[in-house]
């Protein structure tokens, strides 16, 4: 390392975005260890975040992404503009692979779960001040290298067809699974899930049930997003689960054709609606868990499987969410086990 560099990682000004007053003591008692870490800003609002690195231009930043009034991935977004020479360090509860690879989308450094802080912080400080990428241990295995690019083209968008999303090359697969003990942890991990796909410039798919979706809108909305242009655009689409079971279900159990040319019809549109030649589209789905409360749990894996074959071809990251907690008796080991064999990541809250 040179003087300069050396020098300038002694005197390094930080800026702590994060709306946990608890957690935010913790990350600067963490800082304060290091005496060449100064901190400039502590905030606790996503506007107010934008207009601190404006003012600072601070070396790093560390940022949270659930925010009040504006969310942490579009606070990235506008941060690159106004202080381009900061490095961006998210710190979230989010462990959403899919979160991750939209964080450093937008040009983060690194990222790191809070539950990981302790043992990680001042280690990706390190990292993203020598302007390395830093990804928490929990991600190891799998690559990240790519995320800034993940626009890029494959294909001529000019055939109008499915190879707008489909991959000439092998992609990561990303399906993953989340169980839940109550709604509210559900809506959480949905408002990151799909806030983060939208900030990004990307599109959302949501099958749920009609609370959920209006629940949703409404978080949305609180978090900063305009979804009603979203929604106009055609970047947001929203299906009651009900209806599209109705759509793809023969004789109880889904038909493959029904059902990979309802979902692919949806992606394609909702790709085409970005006005990107390649881009990637985020997709909920709660059909499982209707399917699995009515105890059709073969009907579940198929589902399961199905969903599966739509991540490996097409350019989609799948959250599929159950929540057992809200119906009596849970459920059993064994479909747990093999609903978990379907999918890429496995969350439970």
């Amino acid at each position: 390392m040179d003087i300069l560099k050396r020098d300038k990682l002694e005197t390094s000004q930080v800026l702590v975005v994060e709306d946990s007053e608890p957690f935010r003591k913790i990350i600067c008692s963490a800082l304060g260890k290091r005496p060449e870490l100064q901190i400039v800003g502590e905030v606790s609002d996503g506007l107010e975040a934008v207009q601190k690195a404006e003012d600072l231009q601070p070396d790093l930043i560390l940022l949270d992404i659930g925010l009040p009034t504006l969310g942490g991935i579009e606070v990235a977004r506008q941060i690159r503009k106004l202080s381009p020479e900061s490095r961006i360090l998210f710190v979230s509860q989010n462990t959403s692979v899919h979160v991750v690879r939209g964080a450093l989308a937008e040009g983060a450094k690194g990222y790191v779960v809070k539950a990981d802080a302790r043992r990680e912080l001042l280690t990706a400080v390190d990292a993203v001040l020598r302007g390395e990428q830093f990804v928490g241990r929990r991600f190891s295995g799998l690559d990240f290298a790519g995320a800034s690019d993940a626009r890029v083209s494959e294909g001529d968008p000019s055939t109008g067809n499915l190879a707008l999303l489909q991959h000439k090359v092998e992609i990561p697969r990303c399906h993953e699974v989340g169980f839940y003990s109550e709604d509210t942890h559900l809506l959480d991990d949905l408002t990151q899930f799909v806030g983060a796909a939208l900030n990004a410039g990307n599109a959302a798919i949501v099958v749920a049930t009609e609370s959920h979706r209006d629940s949703l809108l409404l978080r949305l909305q609180a978090h900063g997003l305009d979804i009603g242009a979203a929604i106009e655009q055609g970047r947001y689409i929203a299906l009651d689960a009900v209806d599209a079971l109705s759509t793809f279900m023969v004789n109880g159990m889904p038909d493959s054709v029904l059902f990979l040319k309802l979902f692919g019809d949806l992606i394609l549109a909702a790709a085409q609606a970005t006005n990107e030649e390649q881009s990637r589209v985020a997709v909920f789905g709660e059909c499982v868990h209707l399917l699995w409360a009515e105890g059709n749990a073969e009907a579940v894996i198929r589902v399961e499987h199905l969903s599966g074959e739509i991540a490996k071809s097409y350019d989609v990251d799948i959250l599929c969410g159950y929540y057992p907690g809200t119906v009596q008796g849970g459920m059993d080991s064994q479909i747990f086990q093999r609903i978990c064999a379907e999918h890429s990541a496995v969350c439970s809250r």
